[in-house]
């Protein structure tokens, strides 16, 4: 469903993206202490990568050029729990990235308050090796001007 209505979203810039998703706890969420389980928001982190993907055009890239989206490591801070059927939203940013790697940052909300926290450090992958984030900005930033002209 998420990867039929992101291609109906606005698009992203390549540079500096932020998205967000509205979302609501399912029952399939919940753990046995009947709140979202913490793996759930791992799933959802991965969720809204794919939602950015496809809105900056970095997706189409990737899959023109072969590539893979990898990541390298995630780390959760959980602050309140979200409830059965519960409304919240969780934004995503690329805050910066180095020679390798893109650091990324999820927040969820409810409301105005933060209710977790996560981080993740991934890169893009070829067969013949990591792609530098610079590089893959570049490819993306090409590709998306020549398809304006």
């Amino acid at each position: 469903m998420l990867l039929i209505a992101s291609k109906f979203k606005p698009q992203l810039p390549i540079k500096h993206p932020k998205n967000s998703l509205k979302l609501r706890v399912l029952p399939n969420d919940l753990d046995i202490n009947l709140h979202m389980n913490n793996g759930r928001y791992l799933t959802i982190c991965d969720l809204s990568r794919v939602d950015m993907f496809i809105r900056t055009g970095l997706a189409r890239t990737m899959q023109k050029e072969g590539w893979m989206p990898v990541i390298a490591e995630h780390t959760m801070k959980y602050k309140r729990s979200l409830k059965p059927f519960q409304k919240y939203e969780v934004t995503m940013e690329i805050i910066n990235w180095d020679e390798k790697y893109f650091h990324m940052i999820h927040t969820f909300f409810v409301g105005d308050k933060v209710v977790a926290e996560g981080t993740s450090i991934g890169c893009v992958i070829s067969k013949a090796g990591t792609i530098s984030p610079e590089y893959v900005m570049a490819k993306v930033t090409t590709r998306l001007e020549a398809k304006k002209t």
